[in-house]
């Protein structure tokens, strides 16, 4: 059996203690076989055998998804689906490209059941506009799958028909064996309910935000954002996702700002001023993610996202990191 067929058997099963041994040697892996991150150490100077903790990994800045073809063992297979970012007609999109499109849409769906229960106990309806127009959009893929799986009878996407949305809510709550689910970008979900607050069709839910103004309206932070979608979905917590085209993996928060991720999306802070100083004992700093599903690209990715840590291993996110793009997964501070 191959490294990369017995690494994925174990993915779903690692717990928070498997993780510096498999992250490390998906390292060794991968600084052998993924070449933009065989050069990148090559340029850094840094020798993977001697590598020995998980703060000593370098990480690859996420620009190189923009710029280079991040993929390992690239010579033995043709990506079967590319992910592409969201962002502007003046902005490089990254891209992702994915050897096994289930793979991704599984972990996903486990992810998702660990902090929420079966895919079947819900009916799930989202509001991406903007991702659905630019397409190519990993968040439109998961959300896709989730619906199919779920056995829901109603449709999942919504355009720019907020009556029609408003129509789906009305039936899916009328079933009383399933919770419902509306996924949606920040500015689509403040635009639902600056139209549509007191529609008793917006309460009862659980509402998830996966950031993100597209330009279409001013910046909030993560609190600001949440009180402005309670006048429309009442008092309740404000969930939020915490995922990137560059992962594979999410992290999920249930309404207090604290995001919790899964044993195989390990978060590490790091000096913004030194991309090279990783500390766990850091308790504020940009952040350096493990997805150690990035098994057939890179798993080590250097984000431009800052972040508190917590003793419990939850975190905040604060914003961005001063000139990198705007992202569609979060806030500006």
């Amino acid at each position: 059996m191959s490294f990369r067929d017995e690494f994925l058997s174990a993915l779903p099963s690692l717990s928070t203690a498997d993780v510096p041994a498999a992250a490390l040697g998906l390292f060794r892996y991968q600084a052998e076989h993924c070449a933009p991150y065989q050069e990148y150490l090559r340029v850094l100077g840094r020798n993977p055998l001697a590598v020995t903790h998980l703060e000593d990994i370098p990480f690859l800045p996420i620009e190189f998804f923009k710029t280079h073809d991040v993929r390992t063992d690239a010579t033995d297979w043709i990506p079967q689906e590319t992910f592409l970012s969201s962002g502007t007609t003046q902005q490089q999109r990254s891209h992702h490209f994915v050897r096994e499109p289930l793979l991704y849409r599984r972990h996903a769906a486990r992810i998702f059941e660990q902090y929420y229960g079966p895919l079947t106990g819900w009916t799930i309806l989202a509001l991406l506009p903007s991702y659905l127009e630019q397409g190519q959009s990993s968040l439109v893929a998961m959300v896709d799958y989730f619906a199919k799986e779920s056995g829901q009878t109603q449709q999942a996407f919504f355009l720019h028909n907020h009556e029609a949305l408003l129509q789906a809510l009305r039936e899916a709550q009328h079933d009383s064996s399933r919770k419902v689910l509306l996924i949606g970008v920040s500015y689509a979900l403040l635009d639902l309910v600056e139209a549509y607050a007191g529609d008793p069709a917006l309460h009862g839910l659980t509402v998830l935000e996966t950031g993100g103004m597209k330009g279409r309206r001013r910046e909030m932070i993560r609190e600001e954002l949440h009180q402005e979608l309670q006048k429309g979905f009442g008092p309740v917590g404000i969930h939020s996702e915490y995922g990137m085209t560059e992962l594979l993996g999410q992290a999920y928060s249930f309404g207090d700002g604290r995001f919790h991720a899964p044993p195989q999306l390990r978060i590490l802070l790091r000096d913004p001023s030194d991309p090279f100083s990783v500390s766990e004992s850091l308790e504020a700093g940009a952040i350096n993610i493990i997805d150690l599903a990035n098994i057939d690209s890179c798993a080590f990715v250097e984000t431009k996202d800052l972040a508190r840590m917590h003793p419990d291993g939850s975190f905040e996110v604060l914003g961005r990191l001063d000139n990198s793009d705007i992202r569609g997964c979060n806030q500006m501070v």
